[in-house]
């Protein structure tokens, strides 16, 4: 038996229903039209589509929505979360995915700290060329 089949039975022996768009856009907190946004970026996909084009999804594509929430959470582009998430989800160790999602964020947090590094200098620019006006306009007001 496939995971992608009209009811899945998880390792407890518990039947899964499946869901509609909405019910599973209210359980992961998103709405339908990111959940289809992540359909055309082949982040997820439905368990099943069934007559008039319904999508049916599962507690399978509720843990993909959370996962790659929590990605989102730390930081990283849905371009660098489609790079991961097949690793995050089907390492079954889950050491490789977390190690490449590690190596993204030590690349966001040297970028974050040479912004930071740019901002300090422009700062310091700013406050110099404020000293600078304020004693020009004392010295022109006197």
């Amino acid at each position: 038996m496939s995971i992608k089949t009209n009811v899945i039975i998880n390792y407890l022996g518990y039947v899964i229903d499946k869901m509609r768009i909405g019910e599973l856009a209210y359980k992961a907190g998103v709405t339908p039209r990111t959940i289809r946004y992540y359909e055309s970026l082949g982040l997820i996909g439905p368990s099943e589509r069934q007559g008039r084009g319904f999508r049916y999804y599962t507690q399978v594509e509720l843990a993909q929505l959370q996962n790659i929430n929590a990605l989102k959470g730390l930081g990283l582009s849905l371009e660098e979360v489609r790079s991961v998430i097949e690793l995050y989800l089907n390492d079954t160790m889950v050491l490789h995915g977390k190690q490449k999602v590690l190596a993204i964020l030590y690349s966001h947090l040297r970028e974050t700290e040479e912004k930071i590094e740019a901002l300090q200098q422009f700062r310091s620019k700013l406050q110099n060329n404020i000293a600078k006006m304020q004693k020009f306009i004392e010295q022109t007001q006197s």
